[in-house]
């Protein structure tokens, strides 16, 4: 189960992965928002990445302007990985070599065909583990570390 959200600045681009994942018959839950309206990304960040956590859903892809907004503020959730991708090479390799569970792509920066690229990049690609795991649990001393 794929997560998905966006804010106004890629709302457009969440109703074209939407469309994409139903024809590929990948199931997904659509977090909002539901109309080109404003609202805070950091809310949305925050609903897609409880829902991470909970087990509900495996991974996210976050949609705002530039993808990086989304990607800070979905940094700040333990045990959340996000990456901000505009690439082919960066949306596979940071699940090979990052474990990373949210995508975040930018609607003003990312066209359509592109970010369909990147989205099957990323859902297709697999963790390496390997050297790259203990990477990860430097990553999480440093979460769960106090100020860390």
């Amino acid at each position: 189960m794929i997560a998905l959200g966006a804010d106004h600045g890629g709302f457009h681009l969440k109703e074209a992965a939407k469309e994409y994942l139903k024809e590929k018959g990948i199931e997904f839950t659509d977090f909002g928002i539901y109309e080109e309206k404003s609202v805070d990304y950091p809310d949305i960040a925050k609903t897609v990445c409880e829902a991470i956590q909970s087990g509900k859903c495996r991974y996210g892809i976050l949609f705002c302007g530039t993808g990086i907004g989304m990607s800070i503020a979905a940094n700040k959730h333990k045990g959340i990985r996000a990456a901000c991708c505009s690439d082919y090479f960066s949306a596979k390799y940071t699940r090979m070599h990052n474990d990373a569970n949210v995508l975040c792509l930018g609607g003003r920066v990312v066209g359509t065909g592109l970010a369909i690229e990147l989205i099957d990049a990323f859902l297709n690609s697999e963790f390496e583990a390997g050297r790259h795991a203990k990477r990860l649990e430097k990553i999480a001393e440093i979460e769960n570390s106090i100020g860390g």
